[in-house]
């Protein structure tokens, strides 16, 4: 069963460059990237109405994964903060979604006590056991992790250059939570593979040469198309266009 988070009263949302109602943009946020990257906004970053919205979260659980639909970036903060336990492990890979969301800032507030394996590999000096605990990451008790394409048949698209903010997702977390906005779901499996292809990596591209000072490509794809284990994968899914 999918939850739908009740809408509330007021408004935290504000408008990006397409007009659409969107959380408080980041450096990073796709505003900030899209006049470099030639990019098809029109056809990758479009609001669906509230029956594809449905329909989707729909074809999402017969996956068997947890879906919890929420208004605003803010009420998914909330959500993702309630699913993790006190005290809990966690990770994640880098998700302009979660920094949007103010996710960063609730790991560092820290109120319920969760040991941040991030801390734990930023804090090591030594490349080797720096790179050995990025790999150990992958199996943390909680990972969390954005989304960059939602087919509307259901299966879940995630790309990345190393594999270090996907390797999660198959197996290795013993809890994956997964956050998108709306924006992020196309009618086909192809089209979120293309999606991948045309839309996200060209942002990410931008995001990389300023972060870092380097381009970035696609070297892994992973698609959740159905989850074994019961309660493991949640995602929470915002009718806002959050990341990329």
């Amino acid at each position: 069963m999918w939850y739908d988070v009740p809408r509330p009263r007021g408004d935290d949302r504000m408008a990006d460059a397409t007009g659409q109602q969107m959380a408080k943009p980041t450096e990073y946020s796709a505003v900030n990237l899209l006049k470099d990257a030639g990019v098809d906004t029109e056809r990758w970053n479009r609001i669906p109405d509230e029956a594809t919205i449905r329909k989707t979260v729909e074809a999402i659980e017969a996956r068997n994964i947890r879906v919890i639909l929420t208004d605003t970036a803010q009420k998914a903060l909330s959500a993702v903060v309630d699913l993790i336990p006190e005290g809990a492990e966690v990770m994640n890979g880098y998700s302009t979604t979660l920094v949007e969301m103010g996710y960063d800032r609730a790991l560092e507030e820290n109120r319920k006590g969760w040991r941040d394996y991030h801390a734990t590999i930023t804090a090591e000096n030594d490349t080797e056991k720096r790179h050995a605990l990025r790999r150990k990451s992958v199996a943390a008790e909680y990972f969390l992790s954005g989304v960059q394409a939602i087919a509307g048949s259901g299966e879940l698209v995630a790309c990345d250059k190393t594999g270090s903010r996907t390797g999660a997702w198959p197996h290795a977390a013993a809890h994956l939570i997964l956050v998108s906005g709306v924006n992020k779901i196309v009618p086909t499996l192809d089209d979120a593979l293309r999606r991948c292809r045309e839309y996200c990596l060209p942002l990410e591209n931008q995001r990389a040469q300023h972060a870092y000072g380097v381009g970035s490509y696609i070297g892994k794809h992973v698609i959740l198309d159905r989850e074994e284990v019961d309660g493991r994968v949640t995602l929470v899914l915002i009718r806002q266009p959050l990341g990329y």
